[in-house]
């Protein structure tokens, strides 16, 4: 026993960890909360100059307070209904694209289908609008045909203009032909072909005296205008019923502004 005390002795003194520069590390439970006390004070340091440094913005979104940001991480109720309904919208519409291609269900139809949209396509209306124009000889007559050469324009320049802020994409990656490049008509909500034909169908309705075998007709004419571009697969649902109801409020503001026979008569003159 006392033999091995010196050696004992000896190897404490040659062990490095004795030494006074190395004590720390012989107490690391202490050594490590002194640490990450100190550490937490460096960090808590450099943030409040960080947020003395950031601008108000970013201030008030650190003060948040947590059940709001739980607020924004878990949907609500709106939220998750919406996109119910939108999921629900394009399975529909891409069941309903039966003659989205050749190779769908429909897809001999597909001939007839866009032959059945040009009837609804700006086009075809607005030069039929201007020969009518151009051959009438009675004022009650122009004054129609002008107020309906404007509500085309209309429909042209309110459907270009809402497509482009919404920019929503079709069910099938159907490519835009001549005529919609002309229009604008290139993306898919609302339905151009479905806002004209409702427009259309109610401006006739009220302005032409027609049977109502014909009455009948022209909205049966309207809806297969538009539910024809759901089939072709260039439109959804909503897109087309969203198309009838602006369709309906541009003959709204049509009436609103109707041109008179005086103006009417002065806009031919000077062109």
């Amino acid at each position: 026993m006392p033999a091995s005390q010196p050696r004992s002795r000896a190897r404490d003194r040659n062990n490095v960890l004795n030494r006074a520069e190395f004590l720390s590390l012989n107490q690391p439970l202490k050594g490590n909360q002194e640490s990450r006390s100190s550490g937490r004070k460096q960090s808590g340091q450099a943030g409040a100059a960080g947020a003395q440094n950031s601008n108000p913005k970013e201030r008030r979104q650190s003060q948040q307070l947590p059940e709001e940001d739980c607020m924004q991480l878990n949907p609500s109720f709106k939220g998750i209904a919406f996109n119910s309904l939108l999921a629900i919208d394009i399975c529909m519409s891409k069941r309903l694209g039966v003659c989205a291609n050749r190779a769908s269900s429909w897809g001999g139809a597909r001939s007839m289908i866009n032959l059945l949209g040009i009837t609804g396509h700006g086009i075809p209306w607005i030069a039929g609008t201007l020969i009518c124009l151009v051959k009438s000889s009675t004022l009650a007559g122009q004054e129609v045909l002008m107020n309906l050469l404007l509500a085309l324009l209309l429909d042209i320049v309110i459907v270009a203009g809402l497509q482009k802020l919404a920019k929503r994409k079709g069910p099938y990656d159907v490519t835009p032909g001549l005529l919609d490049y002309l229009t604008m008509d290139t993306y898919a909500f609302p339905a151009g072909h479905a806002s004209r034909a409702a427009m259309l169908s109610k401006f006739f309705l009220n302005h032409l005296v027609l049977a109502i075998p014909l009455r009948i007709l022209l909205v049966i004419w309207a809806l297969c205008v538009g539910f024809s571009r759901v089939m072709i697969g260039r439109h959804h649902i909503t897109d087309v019923l969203s198309g009838f109801v602006f369709g309906y409020l541009q003959f709204r503001l049509v009436e609103l502004i109707w041109m008179s026979s005086n103006t009417c008569q002065m806009l031919i003159s000077i062109w």
